[in-house]
This record gives C-alpha cells, structure tokens and sequence, in this order.
C-alpha cells in the first residue's frame, strides 16, 4: 500500500503548530507535533512575513532533522478574523430532465455561485471558501446535498453562503511560506474544517455553536440541520486577558502569561479554598516583592473574559439561531482552559456547554504530546480534510517508514520540562532570566491548584473598578475598525 506524508501549518496569534502525518489508505498516524512561538502575526493574520517566517523556518528545520526527512510543502489555514459572509446563488438548466442528478454536477454549481459572486473589490477581496445551504428543483425546494444528490430534474438551483476575506492576508501567508523555503499545498478556511475535528454529526444536526477562543481571535460558527448556518470572528481572545494583567499589575507580559497560566481563573466568587491566598512576586534584581490577591487576579480576568463572552452571545442572538441550538455551545481553542470558563458561559447564555477536544477517531496520536488537547483542533482538522485527497503528498527523502525516533533536541526539552521549578508556590520570579511558558504548556495538578497557605498578611487595599481599568470591548472594537 502506498504511503503519503502530510504537513501541516496552524497560524495563531501566539503560536505556529507544525505536524507531520502518514497516510496509508485508510490509516493516519501523526508523526510529529510542535507548538512554536509566533512572531509577525497579529489577530491570526501576518502583517510581517519576514517575522512570521522566522519561527515557521526554525519548526521545520527542527522537524525535518528529527524525522530525516524533507518538507516541499504545507496545507495551511486562511485568517479567521476579518472575513464577512454573502449569499450567492447559481441555476443551471439539465438538458436530460430524465436523469438523475449526480455530484458532479453539484460540485459545478457550487463552482458557477463562486465564480459568478461580485466581489465589491477583486483586487483586495477574495473568496476564502462557501457552505451549501439548500438546493432546488421544479418539484423540490430547501433540499439538503444529501437529497438532491439522485433526484431526477430539468432544472437544478443552488443558494451558498460565501465567505470573503481579504486578498493580501492570503498573500502573505504566500510570502512568509517563500521566505522559509516551502510552499502551500492547499489553503483551508479553517471555521469548518475545525468544527469537522471537533462536533459530532448529531450536534451539526440538532444545532449547536462552536465558540473557540484563540490568542488574538474568538469566534463562533454556528450550525443547524447539519449546515453552516452563521460564523463571525472578535479580534479578542486570550491575549487581551493576559494585556489586562500585565496593564493593572505592572508586569512584564511573560510574567503576565505564567501566571494566568498558573493562577488564572473565571469567577471570582466560586473559588473558595483560593479566595485567601496571596501570591508573591519578587524581583531578584532589585529584591522588591509584589503581592497580587488570587482573587483580585480573577477578577481582572473575569471582567474581560465576560465583555468577550457576552460580544460572542450578542452575535449569537443576531444570527437567527439563537432558539435553535438544541445542543447548546462548544467551546475549544486554548483560551477556554481557563478555570471556570465553561460556567461562566453557562451561567451567562443558559446554555449547556462542553469543552471541544478533537476527535482523533482512525487517527494514531501515540507518542506526540499536545496533539490531542484543544490548541490542536485546527491541526487535527486540517489532517482529516488533506487525507482525503489522494494526490497530496508533502514530503520527499523520507527515511522513518516507522514512528519517529526521538532527536536530542527533543529529549534535552523533556528534561528542561520536568525541571521547570513547581509554580504552586506564592513566590514568582520576575527576573529577564526567568523560565517561559506558553500558552500550549500543560498545567500540572499543583499549578491549578495552589495548596501553601499565604506567607504573606494581607492588608486590605482599594482598587479601582476592574471594569474601568480593563476598558469596553465594545468601544476597542469601534477603534480597531477604524484603524
């Protein structure tokens, strides 16, 4: 049986995550998985090839030397934020009424709603992908793809929604892949090949909203009776939280991150055993100590995380789908791993919420650490919807046929993993040598869950509102269109 290798590339705000896959026939198995530090991107799109490509050029040279082999080229995503959806619709008249209509001919009316939709600017507008909607014959009106696929007509009409995005966000990912010596094999609108990696046919069926919080984007994509229905992007995710944290506190924003990370939680009123504590920051420069409330630290991250949460339910409640959801809310991407996030948005919107993890069925992820969390789901996406074109092959010189072997590098960073110094304690190194997390790190049981008693008294200080300090999401979203 003849093997394909796939690679993959997922552009985030915050990191760029490369993997390596096998196909053999109907067999998948993931090879290799890195999450690298992003640089050059700003709300999922590049705006400096030259910085994005830095990064992307390090994780495939360190992927090629761990498995020998060589990338040609990727499949890659488009930007989530800054694309706006159309309706179009296409009509072609059948010249054998007797005949069955088959898909062909539905992939070629889809073709004539793309080509023939009027872009208000085809020189900065481009269409990044379109979602069957309904299909229609003499007889037969609001019929699914499944349905109409086999019906006999003399006439078949079509209606789409259209997703456009912007011509130059698609050219630079063209320019960064340039730069770093590798080239697109496919470009995916990710909204859809996400929500493939994650929700489960029933919940596409009976309605359901997937909410993913990235670094610099969230969105929610919305389906009903097993169709894209609605998606829009916020340029806010996880990020913003960690600005607010930095701003009020007055750290530096690695600081801000590891601590979020380590301490970082939703609803500040449900966290019992941690209400007391008292974090300690101390800066070893100069010896000074900071003291930050646990508590405090929630709210400020509470304030944000709600304005985001109730934008996403806003939009919700615009799309028409709002009492149709029957499946509730989905949430996925790494901002929803903050403590408590799921409830908050339950206790906001009423809906049941679960935490989207990919679904790796006929998927082998043994051995690649991070795969299966929810930072990975475009990644994983991204594998199911490449495999089945049978034609792509990314890589040449290929010389693992088995499961990666372990590179140096690989174990010199399992060790320095295991010997990051245990953030459950209240004491934080604030010094420029301090250890760096990402926001792919896992978080140890410690780390969620302090257990030292505060070292520090407290003496009660006034703040100012938190809601004066983290700003209005609304009035920056005003801002950001203007600029």
């Amino acid at each position: 049986m003849e093997e394909r290798y796939l690679a993959t590339v997922d552009l985030g705000t915050s990191k760029i995550a490369l993997s390596v896959a096998k196909v053999a026939g109907n067999s998948t198995e993931i090879l290799y998985y890195s999450e690298t530090p992003a640089d050059g991107i700003r709300y999922g799109c590049i705006f400096n090839p030259t910085k994005a490509a830095a990064p992307l050029r390090k994780a495939v040279a360190e992927a090629e030397n761990e498995l020998g082999i060589k990338i040609n080229q990727v499949v890659i995503g488009l930007p989530r934020y800054g694309v706006y959806q159309e309706q179009s619709s296409a009509r072609i008249d059948r010249s054998d009424a007797e005949s069955c209509i088959n898909q062909e001919e539905i992939d070629a009316i889809k073709n004539m709603a793309l080509d023939s939709y009027p872009l208000d600017n085809p020189e900065k507008q481009e269409i990044y992908g379109a979602a069957a909607q309904s299909f229609s014959t003499e007889d037969s009106i609001n019929c699914t793809e499944d349905d109409i696929v086999g019906m006999p007509s003399a006439v078949l009409e079509g209606n789409f929604k259209v997703f456009v995005g912007e011509r130059k966000a698609s050219r630079n990912i063209d320019i960064m892949l340039n730069q770093a010596g590798i080239a697109a094999a496919r470009k995916y609108f990710l909204p859809p090949v996400t929500a493939d990696a994650v929700l489960k046919p029933e919940e596409k069926e009976n309605g359901v909203a997937l909410v993913e919080m990235g670094a610099g984007v969230s969105s929610v994509t919305i389906y009903q009776g097993g169709i894209l229905r609605y998606y829009f992007a916020l340029p806010f995710g996880g990020a913003s939280v960690t600005n607010d944290i930095k701003m009020e506190c007055g750290f530096g924003g690695r600081l801000a991150e590891n601590i979020k990370l380590g301490f970082g939680s939703c609803m500040p009123d449900k966290l019992q055993t941690l209400n007391d504590k008292i974090l300690q920051i101390r800066d070893e420069e100069n010896g000074s100590v900071q003291q930050l409330p646990v508590k405090y630290l929630s709210e400020i991250i509470t304030a944000r995380t709600r304005e985001i949460v109730d934008a996403i339910l806003f939009k919700i409640q615009e799309s028409g789908y709002a009492d149709r959801l029957r499946r509730g809310v989905v949430v996925t991407g790494g901002g929803c791993e903050l403590t408590g996030f799921c409830n908050l948005v339950k206790e906001m919107s009423g809906y049941n919420v679960r935490v989207g993890y990919p679904i790796i069925s006929r998927i082998s992820v043994s051995g690649c650490e991070g795969v299966g969390e929810v930072s990975a789901v475009s990644t994983i996406g991204m594998l199911m919807l490449a495999r089945e074109d049978s034609h792509l092959n990314c890589i040449e010189e290929v010389s693992l046929p088995q499961k990666a072997r372990p590179s140096e590098a690989a174990a010199e960073k399992a060790v320095a993993q295991d010997s990051v110094p245990d953030l459950a304690g209240t004491v934080f190194d604030n010094s420029p040598e301090a250890p760096v997390r990402t926001g792919t790190d896992k978080k140890t049981p410690a780390e969620k869950k302090p257990r030292r008693n505060p070292i520090v008294s407290w003496t009660k200080k006034t703040f100012k509102p938190v809601e004066d300090l983290v700003g209005n999401l609304y009035e920056k979203m005003e801002e950001t269109e203007e600029n």
